[in-house]
């Protein structure tokens, strides 16, 4: 049995916590093993070029006008302490604080007109494009993760397709097969044969379990036992193959790439880790990497938050993308960063930036988009778009078709039984495609 507990990643304004729970073994719930969930996942497998994604999520709500849309010409209650810098796209700037950035502006795709988010704090608009009401009482939409890995499966000869290095996705009405794996603690141990036991017993085991199956065997008329056992092979190769393991291994980076994105640098921590996790997942051909960094709940502070974090969120995402370059991974990988909700455009009595839903920002990099632009604007205190406005959806949408998903027919079935799209606004950002 492979069981992996979520433990709690903090709390913001509302007091909740961010938790999280699965096992891939006997469920408790549903007895699904993880044969099923590999089964399951590859019932769709797609044999067409693999694209991944790497879906970004800033836990807390980013404030829009100190990273990706400052407006330097808004009074100072508004415009805050910093400035903004050029890219190498003219026209395109960002904060101060981003350098590294600023020099891949050619990378980004940066959507300053996000009109619709919720006003919650929660995941699930960043994991899916939903709020976490819509369908509460199926367990919400599914995250982008257990939509790939229902609609596509697994990459051609991979036993996964989804990995979240942070407890915050959920694959929602679709269920605990479709959850993500989640390699902390106890799951990362389990990708590894116990002390005492190779390969050689290990097989020993399964000739045992075949042995108690032979008259289910014999009366099988359908095949089914037998698809069974592609399935439960394969379940095996993620273990022995030591695949996923090695993918998680960051102790193999050489010392360039570890000083790229920061990892020997005492200020940086383990900030920049799930990064380099997120490259080395997707080299060994998961599609779907979910990874949250930071928090971003400023309602006091909020400058001083900034100076913390946005020097190591541009480190970390600079060498993201320059190592997927290098490595002729960018092409076939989309980065996505977006958060819960912009901030407020003025600044409160504490320093800081409350709640906003009414504008806000995504960006994307790679996958083959159109880069090296600014979609759409806000007014000049920020307060709401203001040209080419765009629903959250759109940005998923678009991630969607990318990936070789039909997101204007595709459709799943709820537990009642009822189709559901994928989205509601399934409109692409033409810009980008």
């Amino acid at each position: 049995m492979l069981t992996i507990h979520g433990s709690a990643t903090g709390s913001f304004c509302d007091r909740l916590h961010r938790r999280n729970f699965l096992r891939i073994g006997a469920l408790a719930t549903a007895g699904l093993t993880l044969a099923d969930l590999l089964r399951l996942e590859a019932q769709a497998a797609s044999p067409t070029r693999t694209k991944s994604i790497i879906n970004i999520y800033l836990p807390g709500g980013p404030t829009h006008m100190d990273t990706f849309d400052l407006k330097p010409e808004a009074p100072v209650e508004f415009r805050g302490q910093f400035t903004p810098i050029a890219t190498n796209v003219p026209g395109m700037e960002i904060c101060e604080l981003m350098p590294k950035l600023a020099k891949l502006g050619d990378k980004l795709a940066i959507v300053r007109s996000i009109k619709d988010f919720s006003n919650e704090h929660s995941s699930r608009q960043s994991d899916s494009g939903w709020s976490e009401r819509d369908l509460r009482m199926f367990g919400g939409r599914p995250g982008m993760g257990a939509v790939v890995s229902k609609l596509l499966g697994p990459a051609s000869g991979k036993p996964l397709a989804s990995v979240a290095l942070s407890q915050f996705t959920s694959p929602g009405y679709l269920g605990a097969s479709f959850k993500d794996y989640q390699p902390d603690g106890a799951g990362r141990e389990s990708l590894r044969l116990r002390t005492g036991l190779n390969e050689d017993r290990l097989s020993d085991r399964k000739a045992l379990l075949a042995s108690l199956d032979t008259m289910r065997r014999e009366s099988d008329q359908s095949g089914s036992m037998k698809a069974m056992d592609s399935f439960t092979q394969r379940a095996v190769d993620v273990v022995t193959s030591g695949t996923v393991a090695d993918a998680l291994d960051i102790e193999k980076e050489d010392k360039q790439t570890r000083e790229m994105y920061g990892l020997n640098d005492s200020r940086m921590g383990n900030a920049s880790r799930n990064f380099v996790l997120a490259r080395r997942l997707v080299e060994s051909g998961v599609r779907v990497v979910s990874l949250s960094w930071g928090g971003w709940d400023t309602h006091g502070d909020n400058f001083g938050a900034m100076r913390r974090q946005l020097p190591q969120l541009d480190t970390g995402l600079s060498a993201l993308i320059t190592d997927l370059e290098q490595r002729g991974l960018l092409q076939d990988t989309m980065i996505m960063l977006s958060g819960e909700f912009g901030r407020t455009p003025r600044v409160n009595m504490g320093a800081g930036r409350d709640h906003w839903p009414a504008a806000g920002f995504a960006v994307l990099a790679g996958g083959g988009l159109r880069t090296g632009q600014v979609i759409g604007s806000t007014n000049r205190l920020g307060e709401r778009p203001q040209d080419r406005p765009v629903s959250l959806q759109q940005v998923f949408a678009t991630v969607y078709k990318n990936m070789g998903i039909p997101v204007e027919s595709a459709q799943l079935f709820d537990p009642a039984g009822r189709p559901q799209y994928l989205l509601e606004n399934r409109e692409v950002i033409g810009e980008l495609i």
